[in-house]
């Protein structure tokens, strides 16, 4: 039987030895097509070729591609699982031609690949073709032997691919596999027929996609030839793979067996097929997801990218429990995924101590979330009995899903446990707010999202000048095209050419302005749109600006060399970290503007003072040697041999633009830089910091706001100096002394004030009622912090062993109510702390627990703090 790894070798060396050049697989985090958060399938990478906006030195090539898809209309998460046939992360091996060969050869070179490398049974292939595309048949006929009766023609819904409602679009041709009639869910069932593309037919599987790119579909929805035509294909690896090892299902290939095997044995369950093995399914699935994103450069978070996959680790490790999986065990399955696919993809290998650090930190944190959400569960649930309720609100089930990472399904399942519903509408509606929210807060400068517009093109002059006179080419408000704006109102501008940096490469774009001889624009800022056009987020100062106009265009001089110093000295900081830290820190993102610098890097620790110390002069060595900063354009291949420094997971060119700063640093990198590090003035870092398992970041400022820093600390220091009346080298060991001073005054203190307390519980224990076999004391102690009432709490206890204490106190808004039960009555089982403390708060409307001895209940102070603890004997004691 053929491995997974020998056949995508077999895949590759096919096409090798027809001429095509083997692509390594894109990123599954497009670097610049901001439409997309994660790529969701092989074309994404050589989209630009197909728009005519970049060539490449091939016209052939054949890849692997790793896909995510989670998201927009191709978010399947929920269905991952449920059944045999659904994925978040899959492979998609595809062969394209740019303009070179063309229907001819793609289904001449598939039918050989199927049917003479993997010997695949003719009389069990089908092809489909456009029910007008004569040529494709035709050579479906004559170039293979493939039965006649087996070819049909399908519309445009199954065999016309097109990239969106405008863009590059033509016929494709599918070929399809006869699994047997068993394969079929509806097999024998009233109404349906098994057939090719059958609503819900399992037995006729697509395995390939051949797709033939000749138009261009134009806003009027017309149809328009291309110029050059393409080819696009795509086969699912996962299926392929299924097909070619004869397996019952796409998990019982050699891609996931190998996981629900480790699973089983981790779990001491057994792996099924039907429902009951849906939680293998989901951890084998997810966890192939979760290695291959985060070794990408994806880090669990609770935003954009981040967020996704944080749903997905969180949802694979529900389901773990569901195994009984209650320790962190994702990380180690990691490793697993890292063996089995490390030969296809060295990054993977080289990325496998962070992939698992990552993911076992977010594990750790998901578990203490987890049972903190069932609490919240549980009290729902009592507040629906109380209520009569049959239906968990869309609010409630939305703040399980956003705050403790609860699966909608999840809450769904343990809802009908219960016998109770979920509001769907109303969750849909709070997410839909969430929405909203999220993209009211993003705050873009422009005010487009840059994304489905397409804007003109325009050429970047900003390495060479920061003034430029150009013509207005488009004004867009809300993804509208304007041919004029006036005073006040915000648009979007696009130039012939522009001296702006567009935001991008984690450096902030440039502000400036645009002037005309009738207007005046000021530019609040600059993004770069998908096709590589500057757009230039502006508000109309004075006038009114048309489409044509002849302006001057110009950059904030002292806002883009103040961005230069941060960026270059970001370049010496990686330079300095490797040399004092390790050659195993990599860059994960940066971001560099006016104000300050942030540097993302790898690392399991926090740097200690003296490292970062050491970094820090290391940095300002280099800016004192006033170092050349030097830019060259060659290919990758050669930049990368001298030892240039990439952002891992960010996608580069064949020819790429290297930075270097003399012999100490030398980066890929497109953004702009001063011309000697001596420009930088001084480099001062603020603070390291945790932003996720096995990632840190450094925040430091450059040239002037350095010297701010600077200056603000000696002020600072004089202050101390003078209010302490010392020397400043005697201000270390004053200030250790009135620390120790003020430790021993807080301790005594503390301990007059458990003296008194004791003193009162002692007073309130002496005075407990007798309530039908047990004491009863209850007080109300103003000004009390929560964890002092406790400890009063503790003492209240000792004192009655035969009874029950009730001890509140309130402060900024909120109250707290501790319960404590002495021990002859917790061992008889009379009465528990814990059960009262539910009673209470669900008279009080308010939220606790806790042990038999000891709970506690928290809620809003609504000033009746007194009246709410005399009611409460009757609650305990009915």
């Amino acid at each position: 039987m053929r491995s997974s790894n020998q056949i995508r070798r077999e895949f590759l060396d096919f096409f090798k030895s027809q001429g095509h050049a083997i692509v390594p697989s894109d990123s599954v985090v497009p670097a610049d097509d901001p439409t997309l958060l994660f790529t969701n399938a092989g074309m994404n990478q050589f989209k630009k070729i197909f728009l005519g906006l970049e060539t490449r030195a091939y016209t052939r090539a054949a890849d692997s591609q790793k896909v995510l898809r989670v998201s927009g209309k191709h978010n399947d998460l929920e269905e991952v699982g449920r059944d045999h046939t659904h994925h978040t992360f899959f492979e998609m091996l595809g062969n394209w031609s740019f303009g070179d060969y063309y229907k001819k050869e793609a289904i001449s070179w598939a039918w050989q690949l199927l049917t003479g490398v993997w010997q695949l049974p003719k009389d069990k292939l089908y092809a489909t073709v456009f029910e007008t595309d004569d040529e494709s048949l035709g050579f479906w006929k004559t170039l293979t032997d493939i039965d006649h009766s087996h070819i049909s023609r399908h519309g445009a819904r199954d065999n016309f691919w097109e990239m969106g409602e405008t863009g590059p679009c033509g016929p494709c041709s599918e070929i399809h596999m006869d699994m047997g009639p068993g394969a079929c869910p509806h097999q024998g069932q009233a109404g349906h027929a098994c057939g090719v593309n059958a609503a819900g037919c399992g037995r006729f599987v697509e395995i390939w996609n051949l797709v033939f790119i000749q138009y261009n579909r134009e806003k009027d929805a017309i149809l328009k030839e291309l110029p050059s035509k393409h080819v696009d294909t795509g086969m699912g690896f996962e299926r392929l793979v299924r097909v070619l090892q004869g397996a019952g299902s796409n998990y019982d290939t050699d891609l996931f067996r190998p996981l629900i095997e480790r699973t089983e044995q981790l779990s001491g369950g057994k792996y099924t097929p039907g429902p009951e093995g849906t939680s293998f399914r989901v951890v084998a699935d997810h966890v192939r997801a979760l290695a291959f994103t985060i070794g990408d450069g994806v880090v669990p978070s609770n935003e954009g990218r981040g967020y996704v996959i944080r749903r997905i680790l969180r949802r694979a490790a529900r389901h773990g429990r569901l195994l009984g999986l209650k320790q962190p065990f994702l990380h180690e399955l990691a490793g697993r995924v890292v063996g089995l696919m490390g030969e296809a993809y060295p990054d993977l290998t080289a990325r496998r101590e962070h992939i698992a650090s990552i993911i076992r930190g977010e594990e750790e944190r998901f578990g203490e979330t987890l049972d903190q959400g069932l609490t919240l569960f549980e009290e729902i649930l009592a507040k629906l009995r109380r209520s009569q309720g049959t239906a968990i609100a869309g609010s409630e089930a939305f703040r399980l899903y956003d705050t403790y990472g609860f699966p909608l399904d999840l809450t769904q399942v343990m809802a009908q446990e219960n016998g109770f519903t979920v509001d769907l509408e109303g969750f849909n509606a709070a997410m839909q707010e969430q929405r909203e929210r999220a993209r009211a807060a993003r705050g873009e400068v422009c005010f487009q999202a840059c994304r489905d517009v397409d804007y003109p093109a325009c050429v970047f002059v900003g390495y060479q000048a920061l003034s430029q006179q150009t013509t207005i080419t488009g004004i867009y408000r809300k993804q509208l095209e304007l041919s004029e704006a006036a005073q006040g109102e915000r648009v979007d501008v696009t130039l012939k050419d522009t001296p702006f940096y567009g935001e991008s490469g984690g450096q902030a774009g440039d502000v400036g302005t645009i002037q005309s001889q009738r207007a005046t624009l000021k530019v609040l800022g600059t993004v770069r749109a998908f096709n590589q056009s500057t757009v230039h987020g502006c508000e109309v100062i004075t006038g009114t600006i048309t489409v044509g106009d002849e302006v001057t265009a110009q950059v904030d001089q002292h806002a883009r060399t103040a961005t230069a110093r941060h960026h270059t000295a970001t370049h010496l900081l990686q330079a300095a970290m490797r040399q004092v830290v390790g050659r195993h820190v990599q860059q994960q993102g940066s971001m560099v503007d006016p104000s300050r610098l942030r540097f993302d890097f790898t690392h399991g620790q926090a740097l200690d003072p003296m490292q970062l110390d050491q970094i820090e002069e290391l940095v300002n060595v280099k800016v004192m040697e006033d170092l050349p900063v030097g830019t060259e354009h060659k290919s990758q291949a050669e930049a990368r041999a001298e030892g240039a420094m990439a952002l891992f997971g960010e996608k580069y060119g064949d020819q790429v633009r290297v930075v270097s700063c003399g012999d100490f640093s030398k980066e890929l990198c497109g953004g702009t830089h001063v011309h000697r590090s001596g420009e930088i003035g001084l480099f001062k870092i603020l603070k390291e910091e945790a932003i996720a398992s096995g990632v840190r970041r450094i925040e430091a400022v450059a040239g002037l706001p350095a010297y701010r820093q600077a200056r603000a600390s000696e002020l600072l220091i004089a202050e101390v100096r003078d209010r302490l009346k010392v020397g400043r080298e005697e201000i270390v060991a004053r200030t250790n002394a009135l620390v120790e001073q003020v430790r021993q005054l807080e301790k005594q203190q503390h301990q007059d004030k458990l003296g008194r307390l004791d003193a009162t519980m002692a007073e309130l224990a002496a005075q407990a009622a007798d309530r039908g076999g047990a004491k009863y004391a209850a007080t109300v102690l103003p000004g009390l912090a929560p964890d002092d009432l406790r400890e009063a709490g503790e003492k209240l206890r000792a004192r009655l062993k035969d009874g029950i204490g009730i001890l509140a106190t309130a402060s900024e808004g909120k109250s707290t109510i501790v319960i404590c039960v002495g021990d002859e009555l917790v061992a008889a089982k009379k009465y528990s702390a814990g059960d009262i403390a539910k009673k209470i708060a669900a008279a009080t409307n308010g939220r606790g627990g806790g042990r038999p001895q000891l709970a506690q209940v928290g809620g809003k102070d609504d000033g009746r703090l007194a009246e709410t603890v005399k009611a409460l004997e009757s609650v305990i004691f009915g």
